[in-house]
Parts: C-alpha cells; sequence; structure tokens
C-alpha cells in the first residue's frame, strides 16, 4: 500500500536567508539616506533662479493694467427700430446734441401713422355729423317748447274766460271745469316736456365730451406715432465723441437695442480690472500712481464694483490734480495701487516656486552653496518684486525661487 507523505513544518534554511538579505537591505537603505539627507536632485546652478533673502521696507502695493476712458458716457439705444438706411456720422466724430447720427427704416410704422390719420378723420367726421344732427335736434326741441307754451296760453286764457262767465251765471260748472282741467293739464305737460329736453340738453352735452375726448385721443396718438416716426432718425443726446456705432446699411436693429455710445470729454477716469484675492482689501479712497513720460501721476479709487466676473472685479480711478498731456480713450497704463502702509519686514524675492508650493516651503541653500534642503515657512502679503516672510527665513538666507516642477518630491538639490 502507497504511504502517505507527511509535509515538513517549521523555518528553514531557505527562509533564513530571505530574511537575512531583506534585513541587510534595509540596513543598507536607511544608512544611505541618512548619509545623503533624503532623496536627492542633482542639477547645475545655472538653470536656477536663486535669490538672496533681506530686511527692508515692505512695500504693500499691487501692479493693474488700467485704461483710460470717460467718466461719463451716454448710450445710444434705438427708441424705434426699423432697417438702417443711412450713416450720417461715423464712429469717432464729434457731434452735437441733435445731431442725426442714422436714419432707419420701418414699413409698418408708416403705415401704422396712415391708419391712424384715416381713423382720425373718420372720427372727426362723425363728430361733425353728431354736432349737426344734436343741433337740429336742440332746435326741434326748443320748437315744440313754443308750440306747447303757445298752447298753455291759450288754455289759460280760456280758463280765465270761463272762470268770469261761471261766476255771472252765464256758463255751466262742467264747461267752467273742462277748461281748468285742459289748462292744468298743459301746465304739467309743459313742465315734462322742458325736463325732457333739459335731460336731453345734458345727454347730448355728455355725449359731445365724450366724442371730443375720444378725438383728442386719437389725435395724441397720431402725435405720438408721428413721433415714433422722428424716432427713426437717432440723435445725439448730448455734444461729445461718438465712441462707438455697432450699425451697418441693411441691418435691421429692434427696438431697445444699443448701438453706440456717446463719450463727454471734459473729464476722463481709469478703470481696471483686479484679481478677486484682493476685493476685501480695495476700498474707496486709496491712493495709486502710474508714470508717463518718466512723470508720476496720481490716482485715487473712487467706485469699487461688488460684481466678480471670471475672478476679476472692477475698479474706478479718478485723476489726481495733474493729468497727463493728450489723453485719449482706450489708452493703457500700468498702475501701482498701495493696499497699506510700508512695513520693515524680512522680504523674499518672487518667482516661480510659488505656484509649485504655494509659500509653503522653499529650498535653502547650504552655507557652501553646493546643497539646498527643504524648509517650511510662512508667508504674509506679497506685492509685484516681493513676498512678507513671517517664520522660517533670515536675512542673508539664499533661497532657489524659480519654479521646482523638475524636483518632484526630491528632498535635496545637489549643485553640480
Amino acid at each position: 500500500m502507497d504511504k502517505k507523505i507527511e509535509k515538513k513544518r517549521g523555518i528553514t534554511r531557505k527562509h533564513l536567508i530571505i530574511a537575512t538579505g531583506i534585513l541587510l537591505f534595509g540596513v543598507i537603505t536607511v544608512m544611505a539616506l541618512r548619509n545623503t539627507g533624503g532623496r536627492v536632485y542633482k542639477t547645475s546652478s545655472e538653470k536656477l533662479t536663486i535669490s538672496q533673502v533681506s530686511s527692508g521696507e515692505f512695500k504693500d502695493y499691487i501692479s493693474v493694467v488700467g485704461t483710460v476712458e470717460p467718466i461719463t458716457t451716454v448710450f445710444l439705444d434705438v427708441d424705434e427700430g426699423g432697417k438702417v438706411e443711412e450713416i450720417l456720422i461715423e464712429e469717432g466724430e464729434m457731434v452735437k446734441k441733435g445731431d442725426v447720427i442714422l436714419k432707419l427704416r420701418n414699413n409698418d410704422l408708416s403705415l401704422q401713422i396712415l391708419n391712424s390719420e384715416s381713423q382720425l378723420a373718420y372720427t372727426t367726421n362723425e363728430l361733425r355729423n353728431t354736432m349737426i344732427s344734436m343741433e337740429r335736434q336742440k332746435i326741434n326741441n326748443k320748437q315744440q317748447l313754443l308750440a306747447v307754451d303757445y298752447e298753455l296760453i291759450k288754455y289759460k286764457r280760456n280758463a280765465d274766460q270761463n272762470r268770469a262767465l261761471y261766476a255771472k251765471g252765464f256758463i255751466s260748472k262742467e264747461e267752467f271745469l273742462i277748461s281748468e282741467e285742459k289748462y292744468q293739464l298743459a301746465t304739467k305737460d309743459r313742465q315734462l316736456r322742458y325736463e325732457q329736453m333739459t335731460q336731453d340738453s345734458i345727454f347730448r352735452e355728455n355725449q359731445r365730451g365724450q366724442m371730443d375726448l375720444n378725438l383728442q385721443n386719437i389725435q395724441r396718438n397720431l402725435i405720438m406715432v408721428r413721433e415714433r416716426l422722428a424716432n427713426l432718425n437717432v440723435k445725439a443726446l448730448v455734444d461729445g465723441q461718438l465712441g462707438l456705432l455697432d450699425a451697418e446699411i441693411g441691418q435691421s436693429i429692434n427696438r431697445g437695442q444699443r448701438i453706440g455710445q456717446i463719450n463727454i470729454l471734459n473729464n476722463f477716469k481709469v478703470s481696471a480690472l483686479i484679481d478677486e484675492h484682493y476685493i476685501d482689501r480695495v476700498k474707496k479712497g486709496l491712493q495709486a500712481t502710474f508714470e508717463r513720460q518718466d512723470k508720476a501721476f496720481d490716482l485715487v479709487t473712487y467706485k469699487v464694483y461688488p460684481e466678480v466676473r471670471n475672478g476679476q472685479f472692477e475698479v474706478d480711478f479718478h485723476f489726481g490734480n495733474l493729468l497727463p498731456d493728450n489723453l485719449r480713450t482706450g489708452q493703457t497704463y500700468y498702475v501701482k495701487l498701495e493696499l497699506g502702509e510700508p512695513v520693515t519686514g524680512i522680504l523674499l524675492p518672487r518667482g516661480g516656486f510659488f505656484q509649485n508650493t504655494g509659500g509653503q516651503w522653499v529650498f535653502v541653500m547650504d552655507k557652501s552653496g553646493k546643497y539646498a534642503t527643504k524648509r517650511a515657512i510662512k508667508i504674509g502679503r506679497q506685492n509685484p518684486q516681493f513676498y512678507e516672510v513671517l517664520e522660517g527665513l533670515t536675512p542673508g538666507d539664499k533661497v532657489i525661487t524659480s519654479a521646482y516642477d523638475m524636483f518632484g518630491d526630491n528632498e535635496r538639490i545637489q549643485m553640480e
């Protein structure tokens, strides 16, 4: 019979050899790391930018690009839509208030004016006919009232006569009473007719007033439509320079559409876009300067717009007492905006390293200049030239300030 072979258990010689090898490798690795101080990246110092930390006055400012713009701009919005028929004034030309800049054509509006004029003529004719009819009715009522008054006089005279005859016994009582009743009936009939004429007169006057009001409304509507027709001539609202005109011959323009602007050139401002990082620090009244032809000019912030768009917000500057010569809309200047008072501190020149480290650490050269090691730092404010160092560096330290993209995760940089 076959005999089952039992598998040997426990640590064998092979296992001991493998464990010893792993242990030796670990010891050698640790000793190597201790000797080198961490992972090392070798490079030439000529490929790097090495800057020295210094102590000095930190000026809290930022540099932005400002564009010259007129302080007052009047927009050209079309009051009445139409098709561009003629452009009389080109962009960049000076205009006077009331000058026609361009002409539009609107056939539907012209047809509306014709319809309004026809309606006005029809309503006027109807009013005239109604007034003639009312005058005729008024005359007819007067004639009827005269006839009633005439009959009333006759009945009164007959009643008076019969009263005298009845008193002398010449006529019967019945005949006397009949004449009296006819007179009383004629008197009441005259009163009713007069009231009816009065009501008719009031109604006619109300009707006439309503028709007059309708006629006035139609006339006003016609005037407004004609004004709309006049609005097809787009005119300058103020004196100034036509700074923008977005219109071409044959182009259809909608009512209310903005087609241009007029710049009033009696004063200017400088407008700039600033990174949203500074939105809590930029406020009205901050001082700023820019240079032109080796001469400095003062600015002051007077309006900070609260909206942030594409990571930026807008700021407007007023000029100080002195304005540069030959200012032109659209000119650009590098504006130095002061965010605070200068202070004494430790300064580190700006560099590409900040994009890699966020200012949390840098590579600092040793005294021999052969190695640079990673060191944690703390950075405060910054301006276009320096970072304000709060912790981790001292004046005289030399720091690699160029970009750290090539260094990877290395802890030390060795100069060759």
